[in-house]
């Protein structure tokens, strides 16, 4: 036993070298022991494939198939040539097929090479065609539905009904199907050139063994037939029964649909399931019975036999279901009818809430049903890809759900139960966005897109291309939604982060840094420390994807700054290259408002340190004016198409953020030190005024 465990832990080497003696079974001469053997082995092989192939309940629990059906083909291939040289050679092909060939075929090769033809044909053109016209069929149809089923795992993991490791798995099962069936119609390829090639070595067979025993004086035609023409026969019956077995295996795969039991308990669940139609066949072949000439007792025999099925199927309708492997009906109203939950379990499934949420009106509804051609699971499947890509962070699953106290084409975004954003959407309309000077208006529907708060209106798909022309730009109902919760989860993004999450983004910093997070976590920090540090950066939408710099620099510091707002400024100066690319123009500059020297002393002598962190303590009427100065230079250097951020030193920029992010919040600030030397800085405005 300890010794068979042993083996079986090195399988591929088994295979491996299961392939090389296959090989060299093609070169060297075998021993007629060991050639039958061979022979009793493929019948053996054959046999366990077929019923494997019919005890599976699904194709894929037998993948390997294909692999195998390329193994056994060559394994027959090489023993009919290891046979052909031993009838050739010696005429002698071992016991096997010696006594196939007289005990089987009666010592008649006539009777023999007819049987073998029939066969060939049964094979050939019977199941072999028929197998390999399926696997193409259904290779083509399974690829070709790969796109739906991918987009209906999107569509069920963005509203939230299976989480990403029930996603993950269903992506692979349905890539091993496609790959199976791709593999199988390769495969049946193998089956029928086994069959040709069967045909063409009994041709050499029976032309050569002639040959050979005439040349020799194996004695008269006769004599010489009954000889090589004999065994060249048998040989071929005997390496095609395996054949016909596995090409048998094949067709069964392959038209296996819809089953959710073995082929069995399929196959007799769903005769019994038509007692009616085995009753009218049992009575058909009785009245058969009483033709003249017809043996009575027969027809009689298996008519009622078939009658008597009838009535026992149509006694116990739950075998028909149960074999099937479908639950019975019974068994369905109690599950339906079971006694609800009463303890405090009951009520956990109200407690939760998701963490992001999209609730749609009953005229929206279609925009989430894949089913209907709606594309907007799959665009909030592109939104998590879009949101990771910029920010390094993996926006949670979104639930999509209808709320009839909605309005028919309102929708609504929520973040841990409550709303954050609400607009109206028209399914059967697009949206034109006016972002500057139009040509000509369009006729619709005038509204505010939701996200920028920017004109637009509401017009026909038919008047998509006018609206373009002049000057709009036309987005559907869907693209304006996943926009919108796109720009909510950027804005919320410090809030979505939760611990766990973090856990994940340090993992998969490990994978790559294991020293840096095997210093910081948790010797130096914990993993609610790098939340606070990496929820600051999001705050402002700094990205985060470059964790390895983020851990380092904490890894640098967190021993003796243990204020985690300024442990985030420490890091805000490690990825200096990261914040100055996110405030480039499209020339590569970057247009900076500075703070006179004598304001901004004056502003730092006013920044108080609190139990909530740094603040910027002025009095009202020099803060409404600072925030005037600010809001001017911002808004002359957007009518000169330039969008601004505030240069200051280290020491003022968090206070003075979280001053203006309440009245200001796309107005960016940023420290002296967290501009990169490579960035091309260009001052288009000075705040300045007597404090």
């Amino acid at each position: 036993m300890a010794l068979l465990q042993k083996i079986l832990r090195h399988t591929d080497l088994l295979i491996g070298a299961a392939m090389l003696v296959i090989v060299s079974m093609l070169i060297l001469p075998l021993p007629h022991w060991a050639l039958d053997l061979g022979l009793v082995l493929a019948i053996a092989t054959s046999v366990v494939v077929l019923l494997t192939a019919v005890n599976v309940k699904d194709p894929l629990q037998f993948s390997v198939f294909p692999s195998l059906l390329l193994i056994t083909t060559l394994f027959r291939l090489a023993l009919s040539i290891a046979a052909t040289k031993l009838i050739l050679g010696t005429g002698e092909a071992g016991n096997v097929i010696q006594t196939f060939g007289q005990f089987v075929l009666g010592g008649d090769f006539v009777v023999g090479f007819v049987a073998f033809l029939i066969l060939m044909i049964v094979q050939f053109i019977v199941i072999t065609n028929g197998a390999t016209r399926v696997s193409e069929v259904v290779a083509r149809f399974t690829l070709d539905a790969m796109p739906g089923k991918q987009m209906a795992i999107d569509a069920d993991l963005g509203a939230g009904l299976i989480d990403e490791d029930e996603a993950r798995k269903r992506r692979k099962a349905v890539k091993q199907e496609a790959d199976f069936y791709g593999a199988m119609d390769g495969a049946s390829k193998f089956v029928k050139g086994d069959a040709i090639a069967a045909i063409l070595i009994i041709l050499v067979n029976i032309i050569g063994g002639f040959a050979v025993g005439f040349l020799r004086g194996g004695g008269d035609v006769q004599q010489i037939l009954s000889t090589y023409a004999m065994l060249s026969v048998g040989e071929g019956l005997v390496s095609q029964i395996p054949a016909l077995l596995i090409s048998t295996a094949s067709g069964l795969l392959v038209t296996r649909a819809g089953q959710e039991a073995g082929m069995g308990g399929t196959l007799f669940g769903q005769m019994l399931g038509q007692p009616k139609v085995l009753a009218s066949t049992g009575i058909a072949l009785a009245v058969f019975g009483f033709i003249p000439g017809f043996p009575t007792v027969i027809f009689l025999l298996v008519g009622g036999a078939l009658f008597g099925i009838a009535k026992f199927a149509d006694k116990f309708p739950a075998l028909s279901t149960s074999l099937q492997g479908e639950p019975t009906k019974k068994a369905e109203q109690q599950a339906h009818h079971a006694p609800p939950q009463t303890g405090p379990e009951a009520a956990l499934a109200l407690v939760g809430v998701d963490t992001l949420e999209i609730e749609v009106g009953y005229g929206l509804t279609r925009l989430a049903d894949v089913r209907s051609g709606g594309d907007l699971p799959e665009r909030v499947t592109a939104t998590r890809r879009q949101i990771a890509l910029e920010l390094g962070f993996v926006m949670p699953s979104v639930r999509i759900r209808d709320n009839a106290a909605l309005p028919p084409h309102e929708y609504v975004i929520k973040v841990r139960g409550e709303e954050v954003g609400r607009a109206t959407a028209y399914p059967d309309e697009v949206l034109a966005i006016s972002s500057g000077e139009v040509l000509a208006p369009v006729m619709g529907t005038p509204t505010k897109e939701p996200v920028f708060d920017l004109p637009a209106v509401w017009i026909d798909p038919g008047l998509r291309a006018s609206a373009e022309a002049n000057g709009y730009t036309v987005v559907e109902p869907s693209a304006m939604i996943a926009t919108h919760l796109s720009e909510t989860v950027k804005t919320c993004a410090a809030e979505l982060l939760s611990r766990q999450d973090v856990n994940t983004l340090v993992e998969n910093a490990r994978a790559h840094n294991e020293t840096v997070v095997a210093e910081l976590i948790p010797n130096v920090v914990q993993v609610g420390d790098v939340q606070k540090v990496l929820q600051h950066l999001l705050r402002e939408r700094i990205p985060i994807r470059d964790m390895v710099t983020i851990l380092e620099t904490m890894a640098d510091y967190g021993s003796r700054v243990k204020d985690n707002e300024q442990l985030g400024e420490l890091v805000r100066a490690a990825i200096s290259r990261t914040i100055t690319r996110q405030y480039l123009d499209e020339t590569h500059r970057l247009s900076c408002l500075t703070i006179d020297p004598a304001l901004e002393r004056t502003l730092l002598d006013a920044v108080q340190h609190t139990a909530g962190g740094v603040v910027l303590a002025l009095e009202p009427a020099v803060q409404q004016k600072l925030l005037d100065e600010l809001k001017a230079g911002q808004e002359a250097a957007t009518a000169e198409g330039r969008h601004a951020i505030v240069l200051c030193s280290t020491s003022l920029r968090l206070p003075l953020r979280k001053l203006i992010e309440r009245y200001m919040p796309h107005l960016a600030v940023v420290a002296y030190n967290e501009v990169s030397t490579q960035a091309e800085v260009e001052f288009v405005g000075q705040v300045a005024f007597a404090a």
